[in-house]
């Protein structure tokens, strides 16, 4: 018998036993389910072939078949062709990339990235080198800025503002002006101390906050009095740490308050309803602790939603960690900042610098550890001339083949150099 009927239950089943019995060549003419079972026609390829390419002895013996009257028999027009085999299998699944495939291509990723940074650096090597040529006044500026500590993207800025028609000596008091236009002092009279409110001190550990507030607290208890401030202190995480804060309230003659939540604060800012001045201790916290955010809730919810937030930034910190703790602190809404330890720092540009980037608002400036004398309002044109005063050591001054790398230290600003140095 040429033709062949499979059953099984399944497609797949049913598909493999023909695949058994006549071969993996095998031609499929008809497939159906019945009664939950899948029934599959098959035929082998041989047989099919000997079908269409000539007739079987037992079919040439048979005699012709003559015509019945009355019945009309079709003669087939064109060739017969074979069914169509039925609907493989469902295909498995795509095979997922080994390990090697994927190291492969992680490896070409890298190498691509690396030839990208290789033409940077070069592209930004000769618009360093052409705009030396075509504008010697800008490139001094840019340069001069980049040695006292400012960053690539600031200095990049103020140069190519310049205006046009200026030597040397007016560019740079021009560039100078420009950075103590955009440093926001607060006016004098408008101080936190005469203006009242309730503030919270936050920012890293060992920057000066409990200092700061008791500098800030022996300035208010100097012009209005000690029943017009009150002190408060959320830091529960050091050992002794409220202790420190009830020793300067207790020389002071000002209450001390140690809150632990939210409710406690909103409690406690009631019952400070009347007091002029409210300065709030916080605890030092890393910008990448997970618990800065429990601390920005507890500051910003309920009755603390008044709460005013003072970041201190300390002189002394690099310039991508002053950029990363503002970051940190910024969406929570800061009322101005207070640069601490300017007398620990060789140059305040790094400060100043992320300051004016990130329109910050300067209140004060501490220079030392004495209370209340080191502290003083922020006076822009003494601080920008104390970051041009700096005096780099030559090993941290780059060679003049140098600076390109420095501008393309980061993609972008090597993206904005190359471009400003285009436009040029």
């Amino acid at each position: 018998m040429i033709v062949k009927k499979f059953t099984a239950s399944t497609t797949r089943d049913a598909l493999q036993q023909v695949r058994d019995a006549l071969g993996p060549e095998a031609l499929i003419l008809s497939n159906r389910v019945q009664d939950g079972s899948v029934e599959i026609m098959a035929m082998a390829e041989s047989d099919m072939a000997s079908l269409t390419h000539g007739a079987s002895p037992s079919t040439a013996a048979m005699p012709m078949r003559h015509d019945i009257p009355g019945i009309k028999i079709l003669e087939p027009t064109a060739p017969i062709k074979p069914p169509r085999a039925a609907d493989p299998a469902p295909a498995a699944p795509p095979h997922s990339p080994g390990p090697e495939s994927t190291m492969a291509v992680e490896t070409l990723a890298h190498e691509v990235k690396n030839i990208r940074s290789l033409i940077e650096r070069q592209l930004v090597n000769f618009a360093w080198h052409e705009m030396r040529s075509a504008d010697p006044l800008k490139f001094d500026v840019l340069r001069t800025l980049l040695d006292v500590g400012f960053s690539p993207r600031l200095a990049r800025q103020l140069s190519s503002a310049l205006p046009d028609e200026l030597d040397e000596e007016k560019a740079l008091r021009w560039v100078r002006g420009a950075i103590a236009h955009n440093l926001r002092g607060v006016a004098p009279g408008s101080e936190l101390i005469e203006q009242g409110g309730v503030f919270a001190l936050v920012g890293p550990t060992g920057v000066g906050k409990t200092t700061t507030v008791a500098k800030l607290a022996a300035r208010c208890v100097l012009k209005r009095g000690p029943a017009s401030l009150a002190l408060i202190t959320t830091d529960t995480y050091r050992i002794g740490a409220h202790e420190q804060l009830k020793i300067y309230g207790k020389i002071l003659n000002v209450p001390v308050y140690a809150v632990k939540d939210e409710i406690e604060l909103a409690r406690t800012l009631d019952e400070l309803g009347n007091k002029h001045l409210v300065l709030i201790d916080t605890a030092g916290m890393s910008q990448r602790d997970r618990r800065i955010n429990a601390q920005i809730a507890l500051l910003s919810s309920g009755k603390a939603a008044k709460v005013q937030r003072l970041l201190l930034l300390s002189a002394t910190a690099q310039a991508g960690t002053l950029d990363d703790v503002v970051r940190a602190y910024l969406g929570a809404g800061l009322a101005g900042v207070v640069l601490t330890k300017i007398d620990e720092a060789l140059s305040l540009a790094p400060a100043l610098d992320v300051v004016v980037r990130h329109k910050l608002a300067m209140h004060y400036i501490t220079n030392g550890q004495r209370v209340p004398e080191d502290l003083h309002r922020a006076n822009p044109l003494y601080l920008v001339d104390r970051a041009f005063k700096c005096e780099a050591e030559a090993t941290h001054t780059p060679r003049d083949e140098e600076y390109p790398l420095k501008i393309s230290a980061r993609e972008d600003d090597a993206h904005a150099f190359l471009t400003e140095a285009q436009a040029v």
